[in-house]
């Protein structure tokens, strides 16, 4: 029986959508909170069963593993070590993490905490007792549609404001990743046991973007004449420091700031390699993504 957890959330139903384009035919257990919308599982025609419940709750957990032989967790890299030590006392096979490639930053806050949950995974799983093989994935900047965090901000801005600061003219890169290409690679490394147990991918999208390409893609799919603004990093970071003081700390962007003049770009070599993973461009994904908020606006 398959295991999965955030399969309401954004990644998780397009690994859902995958599921039910495949015909997946095994037993899937989906833990679920009471205030999920699970309208996509009830009608998905899958052997699904729902499991109310809270992933702090390690109690719940144990129970919720009973009789799983895989598992795909998309929900939250925090819950990974306890979710894979009950998987391990279990004698699960195989678990599937969703970390992130934000372990990588210089600045995150977080980085530091992401490493250790890696850490903690690697000194798991080579232990001589653990059986359970571990695959982790780590997507970059995810978009899609307007449930992202990410990309549905930065068209809110440019399609609002006439003229937008960018920091250091936005030379920095990144590689935003679309949520359908992740739906795709979870069910593809789901189902290549053999290729990619042991071993971590990190999925970013088709190529690096300048920060000021990306802006420009979205203000031209807009039909907008938006001014970008260079804005040194240095001025940028003060301002986000007098903020965070004049609000007693509760706005910190200070870190926020401080990334986007950080390159974030990720070769996805290896999940080509082993699991032919391709994903789509970036102009194609950002089309799709604007054209959804414009019909959400009226237009």
């Amino acid at each position: 029986m398959l295991l999965v957890t955030g399969i309401t959330g954004h990644t998780g139903r397009y690994f859902l959508q995958e599921l039910i384009n495949n015909k997946y035919e095994g037993p899937i257990r989906c833990i679920v909170r009471e205030t999920s919308n699970t309208s996509l599982l009830d009608n998905s025609g899958l052997n699904i069963e729902k499991v109310v419940g809270d992933l702090n709750d390690k109690t719940f957990i144990e129970n919720a593993m009973e009789g799983i032989d895989t598992i795909m967790h998309i929900y939250n890299i925090h819950h990974s070590p306890t979710i894979l030590q009950v998987a391990i006392e279990d004698n699960v096979k195989r678990a599937i993490l969703v970390h992130t490639t934000g372990i990588y930053s210089n600045f995150k806050y977080a980085s530091q905490g992401y490493r250790d949950i890696e850490s903690k995974v690697s000194e798991m799983t080579s232990n001589l007792d653990c059986s359970t093989k571990v695959t982790i994935l780590r997507p970059t900047m995810i978009y899609g549609d307007l449930c992202d965090s990410n990309m549905s901000k930065f068209i809110k801005m440019i399609d609002k404001f006439r003229i937008m600061p960018v920091i250091n003219g936005g030379k920095s890169l990144i590689q935003p990743v679309n949520a359908r290409d992740l739906g795709k690679a979870f069910y593809t490394v789901l189902m290549s046991s053999d290729k990619t147990s042991g071993k971590a991918y990190d999925l970013s999208g088709e190529k690096p973007l300048q920060m000021i390409e990306v802006f420009k893609l979205i203000r031209d799919n807009l039909n907008k004449k938006t001014i970008f603004v260079s804005v040194p990093i240095g001025f940028g970071v003060f301002l986000a420091r007098v903020v965070k003081v004049f609000s007693l700390g509760r706005v910190d962007y200070v870190e926020k700031v401080q990334r986007m003049a950080e390159d974030r770009s990720y070769s996805h070599e290896e999940a080509k390699s082993d699991f032919n993973y391709k994903p789509m461009s970036f102009e194609d994904g950002i089309q799709i993504e604007v054209k959804q908020y414009l019909k959400k606006r009226g237009e």
